[in-house]
């Protein structure tokens, strides 16, 4: 944790300010430490360089599903090519240009790929957050970024004095119990005038998913140890890379055989993809003991009950929906 961080904290219990006693230092990283509330005198630790806001009585389906991302991302933890691609094809509208001296919230930061980013872009601070042990990878991948932070939280319980101009999740909303209670706290957390940004799985497009592969990722994947459902994962991996390599790259440049390929813009838009790059694209699909497939409508009426306003949802990919917009002046 970089000391600066302490501007931007509050206690996640009553809102109160935090005083930090540091016990270990590396360079600019409080490495081992505690925060403490000067309301409610509870006490945070700070453990590996990362403050820690868990709560001790966590729904188990949350716990699970950070479980299973924790485990994804503390094994696939290295950042890609394609990152840089996927994040702005996710947040589009949105440009590198709207990170500019920005203060950033990513609300389920996995790995530390989009604050990474989000830095490069020119973001003033990011501030990435997840629940799961990933925040080990993303404060590994991220440490030598001097406007980079990693907190451990959880979304519906953020640790901030609502700082934030920008704020975005990716792909995390739809893993929580109640998707909508995700989307109202990150809402919660942007000023007057900044924007959100969320990408999510669309019901539209996803029929197939829903009727074939959710029953078998909420009856068997999700409940068998990581490492079983990882090793599940390698035939259907192979199969989709051959696919992807023999059938999808080609249609990328000739628009006759797209249309005649069933998922076409989805499955063409990661054909260029790596082994390592699929291979937990499909463990991911498998691993989630939660998930939820949204309509369009039902994003809309996310956005429209915080008010934001000049609202932008948008199909990507086929197969689900990104939107952005602007909080409320007043």
């Amino acid at each position: 944790m970089k000391t600066d961080l302490l501007s931007y904290l509050v206690c996640s219990d009553c809102g109160k300010e935090l005083t930090l006693l540091v016990k270990k230092l590396d360079g600019a990283e409080v490495m081992e430490g505690n925060l403490t509330c000067a309301g409610c005198a509870r006490t945070f630790p700070i453990v590996g360089g990362i403050p820690r806001f868990v709560e001790k009585d966590l729904d188990p389906e949350k716990q699970a599903t950070a479980a299973a991302f924790g485990y994804e991302w503390t094994h696939y933890s290295k950042l890609t090519e394609a990152d840089r691609k996927e994040f702005l094809a996710w947040i589009a509208p949105l440009t590198p240009a709207d990170f500019q001296d920005q203060v950033v919230l990513d609300a389920g930061c996995g790995k530390g790929r989009h604050i990474y980013l989000s830095a490069q872009f020119g973001a003033r601070t990011v501030i990435g957050v997840d629940l799961s042990d990933a925040v080990e990878a993303a404060f590994q991948n991220t440490r030598d970024l001097p406007n980079v932070h990693v907190v451990q939280a959880d979304i519906l319980h953020l640790p901030f004095r609502d700082p934030f101009t920008l704020a975005y999740s990716i792909g995390v909303i739809h893993h929580l119990p109640v998707p909508s209670q995700g989307f109202r706290a990150l809402a919660s957390h942007v000023q007057p005038g900044g924007r959100i940004s969320t990408w999510v799985y669309g019901k539209e497009g996803n029929q197939w998913i829903e009727l074939f592969v959710d029953p078998v990722r909420k009856n068997v994947t999700s409940r068998l140890p990581r490492f079983i459902t990882r090793c599940l994962c390698l035939p259907p991996a192979i199969l989709l890379y051959a696919g992807l390599k023999l059938l999808y790259a080609p249609a990328k440049t000739r628009p006759s055989l797209k249309r005649c390929l069933p998922y076409s813009d989805y499955l063409c838009s990661i054909s260029s993809y790596t082994f390592a790059e699929n291979f937990w694209n499909v463990f991911d699909q498998l691993v989630a003991p939660t998930a939820y497939y949204h309509s369009q409508e039902e994003v809309l009426d996310w956005f429209r009950t915080v008010g934001v306003q000049e609202v932008r949802i948008e199909r990507h990919n086929g197969n689900s929906w990104r939107g952005t917009g602007l909080m409320p002046l007043h």
